[in-house]
């Protein structure tokens, strides 16, 4: 049953996957922060992660080891972040908005012979009869294994985070680093841990851009969805399972405007596209006002640089 020419089961299965990549890198994030330390570069490490996964999954003919190849690209990103802010004390907003100049330059500079390529195809995972129920089947059997694994990363790092004493050390770090280094804790290291994970994350979910949900490489492929990702972590609260609803809420609203648009609504296009990113700022605004509960939820020692003989 179509809705003003709009398939529900279709807008939700491609809202399912128009959030990956946002959930996998504010998921990242939301470790980082955990642990007290702002990264505003994860759009560059996204769009590293997008053109090392594309370029090696072009020259291996396989997805899967562009994936790999993508969370190593933005991991060796995010290494360098690490060290200039977790070595070498540089401020943390000034350094992560560097990160991500770079990284867009950085990307647009590899990616100059793989403009008008096409990657090998990412395969959905084989569900067999379950694919063919009605509604059903079109929503929650007929996907890629990433989008899976999205939702398996948000319950285990929930878990991680909840349950295990390594989500415990974690928390501590961002709490107060000061304390957890008189408990014996290594800060640093734990930070760049952390750190290197978030890269890792961002660099699957901008690989899952260029390899499956626009399936090609073009300058600035990931179009603001780090910046995104950043946003849902504050509208999260910090807790995983509110990643995964944010993540859906602006993975639908993307969907939702391209659909619109095929339909042909009578709203400007302009408009359409810029409601996600509209949506955005309204979200982080009352998030972030007066007694919201963000402002509750942030980690104390967040964005606060740490030195052992301090």
């Amino acid at each position: 049953m179509d809705l003003g020419g709009i398939n529900p089961a279709v807008l939700i299965a491609s809202l399912m996957v128009a959030s990956v990549p946002i959930m996998l890198a504010a998921l990242g994030e939301l470790v980082v922060e955990k642990a007290g330390v702002l990264n505003l570069g994860v759009e560059g490490m996204m769009i590293m992660g997008a053109i090392c996964g594309f370029v090696t999954a072009v020259e291996t003919g396989s997805p899967f080891l562009g994936f790999i190849g993508g969370a190593l690209g933005a991991m060796a990103l995010s290494l360098i972040f690490a060290f200039l802010t977790q070595v070498l004390q540089a401020n943390q907003v000034a350094t992560g908005l560097a990160l991500t100049l770079f990284g867009l330059g950085l990307s647009s500079l590899i990616g100059q012979g793989y403009v008008g390529i096409k990657p090998p195809a990412t395969a959905i995972v084989p569900f067999g009869p379950l694919a063919d129920i009605p509604v059903v089947g079109r929503i929650l059997f007929s996907h890629d294994p990433v989008v899976y694994l999205s939702i398996a990363l948000v319950a285990g790092v929930w878990a991680v985070l909840k349950f295990s004493r390594t989500g415990l050390v974690i928390r501590a770090v961002g709490e107060s680093h000061d304390a957890a280094h008189a408990l014996g804790y290594k800060v640093t290291r734990i930070r760049i841990l952390a750190i290197l994970f978030g890269g890792a994350m961002a660099g699957l979910g901008g690989a899952y851009v260029s390899l499956v949900r626009v399936p090609q490489w073009t300058d600035g492929i990931t179009a603001g969805a780090g910046w995104i990702a950043l946003a849902i972590v504050v509208f999260a609260s910090w807790k995983p399972w509110r990643i995964l609803i944010g993540a859906y809420l602006f993975g639908g609203i993307t969907v939702l405007q391209l659909n619109l648009q095929a339909a042909g609504a009578r709203i400007p296009v302009e408009y359409l596209s810029m409601s996600p990113y509209l949506i955005t700022i309204l979200v982080l605004v009352i998030m972030s006002s007066g007694k919201g509960r963000a402002s509750l939820n942030a980690p104390v020692a967040l964005g606060q640089n740490f030195h052992a003989s301090r």
